[in-house]
């Protein structure tokens, strides 16, 4: 591995014995801040647009409330939040600084919090929903930073998370491979002048959670109404969740 993505592990089972991964995704994030969006956009065939709107609408029946865009990058998500949920108190997370820079603009009346996932700085049960898209993947303990969820969310606040997680069927785990070893580091690496960085991030998928093993997670972390969508031939899902009324 190369000295820019030293330290960053693929596999979600193997973190725990990996200190530096989280520095070293909070530096890659760092890096690839400025071509992000552009590649997100480029890389996804304009798709990721489509299914972070599909997130949002899963909040529907979500009461209102403060609502937390976890993981938030460059604040996509919350942008899209603000429109669907004028009324709420809004709150942008992430634990890369840069990233949340290049966003602010989109999302004016956001509240900015530079924090890491793992270790919300919120009251228990002072959130009505929180949505995460394309950040548990990435995250040091990605199952810790669920329990932390539980805690924030308030009774019946929902949870969304948007994810590229680990194919089961044939036919996917075929297109997640060749996307992920030509196109995302191929087209990734020549964008952004990082290569490593979207061989890591192409790496993480096949080393992350199926969908139905998070939903399980979940589920032990104390949420219920579990459910799933697979969007786009099972490329991206949704899961939403809520927390015991």
């Amino acid at each position: 591995m190369s000295g820019q993505t030293r330290g960053l592990v693929a596999d979600v089972g193997e973190r725990a014995a990996a200190p530096g991964h989280a520095a070293a995704v909070r530096a890659m994030f760092g890096r690839i801040a400025p071509t992000y969006d552009v590649l997100n956009h480029v890389l996804s065939g304009g798709l990721d647009v489509v299914w972070r709107q599909r997130a949002v609408r899963a909040l529907a029946g979500a009461g209102e409330g403060p609502t937390l865009d976890l993981c938030a990058g460059t604040m996509d998500l919350t942008a899209l939040l603000a429109r669907a949920r004028p009324s709420s108190r809004l709150i942008a997370v992430d634990f890369s600084e840069a990233m949340l820079e290049r966003g602010k603009r989109k999302a004016p009346r956001a509240e900015v919090v530079v924090a890491d996932a793992h270790s919300l700085p919120f009251a228990d049960r002072e959130m009505a929903a929180v949505v995460c898209g394309f950040g548990v993947r990435n995250l040091a303990d990605p199952m810790r930073a669920v329990r932390e969820v539980r805690r924030v969310l308030g009774p019946g606040g929902a949870f969304v998370t948007l994810e590229f997680f680990r194919p089961q069927s044939v036919p996917t785990r075929a297109l997640h491979r060749a996307y992920s070893s030509l196109l995302l580091p191929l087209v990734g690496g020549v964008l952004s002048g990082d290569r490593g960085a979207y061989a890591y991030l192409a790496e993480s998928m096949a080393g992350f959670l199926t969908r139905g093993e998070y939903e399980q997670a979940l589920a032990d972390a104390g949420f219920e109404h579990i459910s799933g969508e697979d969007l786009t031939f099972g490329v991206a899902s949704i899961v939403r969740a809520t927390v015991p009324s």
